[in-house]
């Protein structure tokens, strides 16, 4: 069996379940997840872990995660982006930069945000978009978020570019649906791309059509996670096998256990001994 992590590149016009959906029958296995939904407007980076490294989906889903978002000024729709219902138009706005700027920089740190109306949460057991969709009305729940970094790229002919580095659960068609509230201008979501999840970047990403080239790179732990490597004795090897804590004199939170040149576990440190989260064997 295949067992690894890819960074895939994912095209607009693609669920992210679609993806799963087309990786299963090209890597001939039903044993792959995904960590971190992209709408099918969206692309870029779209981890997915395969085999036994589906194991570490939770863990990597965690990351903060880089967007490039683009805002077209002078509509909002029901969906937050420009494939929904035009709810209300006008002529683009024209933001000044420093005002821009300053908006922007007022959504640092956390928050509570309004989770979009379509999107795949759950209420009493049934999807947001589902409640949508039959224009049932419904509270929609707040999560704490946290923008770490904002910046604006470009503002232009009724365009606005800007980057984001956001926690886990933000949606960025919130976020842009809450400046332009912040500017008290109209405007959606155009484009979206994700650029990095944690340490996966856009320019490690490889296209469906790699995939189907037999040209990608499947990561294993070593490629994948940048901690220290401490070498197991084969005693400790033993150990590890068997399910055994390890106590190692290691500060670092999380450490790569490596046997006989081979990278074989990662281990994270609980009340100063490491237990082993995930073993590549």
């Amino acid at each position: 069996m295949m067992n690894g992590i890819l960074v895939i590149n994912k095209e607009q016009g693609f669920t992210s379940r679609d993806v799963i959906n087309i990786l299963n029958k090209k890597l001939e296995t039903k044993k792959i997840g995904h960590t971190g939904t992209l709408d099918p407007i969206a692309t870029g980076v779209l981890v997915v872990c395969v085999g036994r490294y589906t194991k570490l989906v939770d863990q990597i889903t965690s990351y903060d995660k880089e967007y490039v978002a683009t805002i077209e000024l002078g509509k909002r729709t029901d969906t937050l982006d420009r494939t929904g219902h035009i709810l209300e138009e006008s002529e683009p706005a024209n933001v000044d930069n420093s005002v821009l700027i300053h908006t922007l920089h007022s959504f640092l740190g956390k928050s509570l945000q309004e989770v979009p109306a379509y999107s795949a949460i759950k209420i009493h057991g049934k999807k947001l978009y589902d409640y949508a969709r039959n224009n049932e009305s419904v509270d929609l729940p707040k999560r704490e978020i946290e923008i770490k970094e904002i910046e604006l790229l470009k503002n232009e002919k009724g365009l606005i570019t800007f980057r984001a580095v956001v926690s886990k659960g933000t949606y960025i068609r919130s976020l842009i649906r809450d400046i332009c509230q912040s500017l008290n201008v109209l405007g959606t979501m155009s484009s979206l791309e994700r650029t990095r999840q944690g340490n996966f970047k856009i320019n490690r990403a490889v296209t469906l059509n790699d995939i189907d080239n037999k040209n990608y790179p499947l990561l294993n732990l070593e490629t994948v996670f940048d901690y220290p490597i401490y070498s197991l004795s084969e005693e400790d090897y033993f150990k590890v096998v068997n399910g055994h804590k390890l106590n190692i004199k290691e500060k670092a939170s999380y450490l790569l256990l490596k046997y006989q040149n081979q990278v074989v576990a990662l281990s994270k440190k609980e009340e100063g001994y490491y237990k082993t989260v995930f073993r590549d064997f």
